[in-house]
């Protein structure tokens, strides 16, 4: 089963002890509820998605690293570079990776297969999302193993549990810059060059006779490459444990196909990739009741408010026929994630794929699941199956 970290009580069947909790120590604000966490992302007015001013300088990232990053920016800028990347992002280009998903998924598992065992996440859940926005972006294919151990490297480091969280913080901002300067190479080359990926997309789309700057172009891309696929990898390996965890509803799913998009979303709900959201207060408000001053930072646990019985009954019930347009796993608002069609496209194809080499797939009762450690997230460092 999943190994759920200390904080998070709703994963364990239980209710959070108040929809409002104030932490002296941090300064943060956290909060638990749904109509809460609704009100925090339909409002980027009063809640800045620009959290990193509040964080001590230390763990900031330049504004080389950040500038053109959509999930740091607030309307009107955040609205002008989104209708940008929209151009390079269309569902026409989604729709079209189909088949090299359902190609990439059958290669990655020949080679993952050892005999009649698998361990999933190195073996497809890591490398697929990679390997298909490297391809989209336009990046060779030779360069497969150097994305795959970077993000590997990020999704496996746990900065509570290290001596030195600084020096952790700076190795990953080298990571990320190093990244960068691949990422700008190509993106200078394509303005030379164009070709038919999503990095010349990118690079020649206007609104409003505005096209995006290198280091935008940059900045995108990596986000992608690094949130983006912190995002799918963890779906594909929760859903496979949440079906071995749920086998009366894994077999109905199994038999009538039309499930498997539900049972993704359900998978996304009742296991976030990002168990919670930062923002950055504006103004004076107040939510739950709660005087919460300018300036402060609002911690919002996706998780808690994905498992709200008011929203959701049974909500530790695995059921691929909820509403999945209720769950805040997306995000909502202006910051809806503009990579759900690709994840959502990813989710189905190797679902099924699953479904149709492995009848007997299970998960290996001598080798447990071993989670991530951090609170932040909801995913598997690696996920042992049995396949026949």
């Amino acid at each position: 089963m999943f190994e759920t970290h200390e904080q998070h009580v709703w994963m364990r069947g239980e209710t959070p002890p108040a929809p409002f909790r104030y932490d002296e120590e941090t300064g943060i604000h956290h909060l638990y509820g749904y109509d809460d966490a609704l009100s925090v992302m339909m409002d980027p007015v009063t809640f800045s998605s620009n959290s990193q001013r509040l964080i001590p300088n230390s763990f900031e990232f330049s504004k080389e690293l950040t500038d053109g990053n959509m999930v740091r920016l607030d309307p009107p800028e955040h609205t002008q570079l989104r209708g940008i990347v929209n151009r390079g992002f269309t569902p026409r280009m989604i729709d079209g990776l189909e088949g090299r998903v359902a190609a990439l998924t059958h290669e990655l598992l020949d080679l993952g297969e050892d005999g009649d065992r698998m361990e999933l996440v190195s073996a497809l859940a890591y490398p697929l999302p990679v390997i298909v926005i490297a391809e989209m972006l336009g990046v060779p294919g030779s360069d497969r193993v150097w994305f795959t151990s970077l993000m590997t490297k990020h999704l496996n480091s746990d900065k509570d549990a290290l001596e030195d969280v600084a020096a952790a913080v700076a190795q990953r901002v080298d990571d990320i810059k190093q990244l960068r300067a691949y990422l700008l190479e190509h993106t200078t080359e394509r303005r030379r060059t164009p070709r038919e990926d999503l990095l010349t997309a990118l690079v020649v789309a206007e609104v409003d006779g505005q096209r995006l700057t290198d280091a935008q172009v940059v900045n995108f891309a990596n986000l992608l490459l690094i949130a983006g696929h912190v995002t799918t990898a963890s779906m594909l390996a929760n859903t496979v444990l949440a079906l071995d965890l749920n086998p009366v509803q894994a077999k109905r799913i199994r038999e009538d196909r039309s499930l498997v998009p539900g049972a993704i979303e359900e998978s996304l709900r009742m296991y976030p990739p990002f168990q919670r959201i930062i923002r950055a207060t504006m103004t004076d408000t107040v939510l739950s009741g709660h005087e919460i001053p300018a300036d402060r930072l609002v911690s919002v646990w996706v998780g808690a408010a994905n498992r709200e019985e008011r929203v959701f009954a049974d909500p530790h019930e695995f059921d691929p026929t909820r509403d999945y347009k209720l769950h805040l796993s997306w995000g909502h608002g202006v910051h809806f994630c503009l990579g759900t069609p690709l994840s959502r496209l990813e989710g189905r194809v190797v679902q099924n794929i699953l479904f149709d080499r492995y009848p007997d797939l299970r998960t290996d009762p001598q080798r447990p699941p071993v989670s991530q450690p951090s609170p932040d997230f909801t995913g598997l460092q690696s996920l042992p199956l049995l396949l026949r």
